[in-house]
């Protein structure tokens, strides 16, 4: 394929969904595996509740992901203004056109006209629909309803009896028949044009030759296809991807997780694994393999494998990919993300210095594969930080109640005695000396020493644990929960 122009055409109105974010990447991806151009452009003409704050987190948040633009409002290009708003004067002259051809009128019908035609095409049991009621007015009839103050919006006449079909890349041929659609609105009274419209021109002039868009628009596409046809242009390929569901199979929706990009952002997720996870709601690789860099999906990505069938979105598989790629990473880049959990529980300070910033890494490390998403990090280093305890149940209590623990805690303290610092390494030399010395292996030595240093019977590593608490740390807390199982 030559020559891909694409496009990701976002509405301002908040920020940046799963399910944008989808639609975006297979753009993304379908571009620059061919080499092609990807357009960014803010249709933002509800004007009510479009915001720049909501252009700027949308922006940001296809940033985050990676999702670079070849063109945007941001960076300019040949074929802008890239905000819809900015393009008036050019829907004007396509509007214009479509007068010329017969194509487009006047309606001056009120809410309440529409309404009273609505509910009497449902007495008939037939569709409701716009059924040209103004269609062919006299220019006295007209001038009659301005002078009334009816501000009028401009409608397409669609034309009858016609079966139009589109060749979709996801869903194969798909029809529709004409007569179910009724004549639509182009330009509202206020004289802003509507979605079909505006999107036919701008991906015209724009040069679009592929629209990437969720199933929800499949139904607008005959809309557009007879405009494209009316104004005697070509229409790009159109790929209608899946709806995306919970796991229930219901549409998705905040009760299965967040919805925007930023809240996951928030939560710790890394942008790889979000790119990976979004890849593979709806397209399906070859192979069994599930984890991807973005270089490796460009290279595979085919419209091809592209399912029909809705996706669902899946939290445990996010949270599972998210770890493959915390535990994958740069530990100082790691570190580095989830210091802001650490700084708001109080576990690092403002400007860490050199000596903090080894030791928080190494915590890090020592609690980094037992992690989803970042902001769990604040629940795995309790036990380094925070000096008093209590263990989590009784069960963990009766394991230092065993009849060799004391054994065992004299003689950690006793290979301890000394000590003035441990790496890991030297953490599980000692730990072999403890069970050398009892006599003992495996559980009997390691999970009381366990639940007397952290009140838990599970958790990071105990070679990782010890050094980071430091020799005399050890020593106090295993006094101290001793002296708790006594009381």
């Amino acid at each position: 394929m030559k020559d891909i122009r694409v496009r990701f055409a976002p509405s301002p109105t908040g920020p940046l969904h799963i399910g944008g974010a989808r639609s975006a990447l297979f753009n993304f991806l379908l571009a620059r595996k061919y080499g092609g151009s990807v357009i960014l452009r803010i249709e933002d003409t509800d004007l009510e509740r479009s915001s720049r704050e909501s252009e700027k987190d949308i922006m940001d948040s296809l940033r985050w992901l990676g999702l670079s633009w070849d063109e945007g409002p941001d960076i300019g290009g040949p074929y802008g203004p890239y905000r819809q708003m900015e393009r008036l004067d050019i829907y004007k002259k396509y509007v214009e056109k479509l007068f010329e051809k017969g194509y487009a009128y006047h309606c001056y019908c009120t809410e309440e006209e529409l309404e009273q035609q609505r509910q009497e095409l449902l007495a008939k049991g037939e569709m409701p629909r716009y059924t040209g009621v103004c269609y062919g007015l006299s220019e006295e009839e007209r001038r009659k309803r301005e002078e009334e103050g009816r501000k009028p919006v401009v409608r397409f006449r669609v034309p009858q009896d016609r079966i139009i079909e589109i060749n979709d890349l996801v869903r194969g041929k798909v029809s529709f028949e004409s007569s179910g659609i009724g004549d639509f609105i182009i330009v509202k009274s206020d004289g802003v044009p509507t979605y079909n419209f505006a999107v036919v021109v701008d991906d015209h002039e724009m040069g679009i030759t592929h629209v990437i868009r969720a199933e929800e628009h499949l139904s607008n596409t005959p809309r557009q296809v007879l405009l494209y046809e009316a104004l005697g242009l070509t229409p790009p390929e159109f790929a209608h991807i899946s709806l995306i569901l919970g796991k229930d199979r219901s549409k998705m929706s905040k009760r299965h997780g967040a919805t925007s990009i930023n809240q996951y952002r928030r939560e710790g997720y890394l942008p790889e694994a979000m790119v990976n996870f979004l890849a593979l709601l709806g397209w399906s690789p070859e192979g069994e393999e599930e984890v991807f860099s973005v270089d490796q999906l460009i290279e595979r990505f085919s419209m091809d494998r592209v399912a029909k069938s809705p996706a669902v979105f899946d939290l445990e598989k996010l949270r599972w990919l998210n770890g493959v790629y915390i535990r994958n990473s740069d530990l100082e880049r790691i570190a580095g993300l989830a210091l802001p959990y650490l700084q708001e529980a109080g576990y690092a300070s403002e400007n860490p210095g050199p000596e903090e910033w080894e030791r928080i890494k190494n915590v890090v490390e020592a609690v980094r594969e037992y992690l989803g998403a970042l902001s769990e990090i604040t629940e795995h280093v309790r036990i380094f930080f925070e000096t008093q305890f209590d263990f989590e149940d009784e069960k963990a209590a009766a394991v230092l109640r065993e009849e060799q623990v004391p054994a065992v805690m004299e003689a950690l303290k006793s290979k301890l005695a000394g000590v003035d610092s441990l790496d890991k390494e030297g953490a599980k030399k000692l730990l072999k000396e403890v069970s050398k010395e009892v006599k003992l292996k495996g559980r009997k030595v390691f999970m009381p020493i366990r639940v007397a240093l952290t009140g838990m019977t599970h958790g990071p590593e105990l070679h990782d644990i010890i050094p980071l608490l430091g020799a005399e740390e050890v020593i106090r807390r295993v006094e101290a929960s001793m002296a708790k199982v006594r009381e």
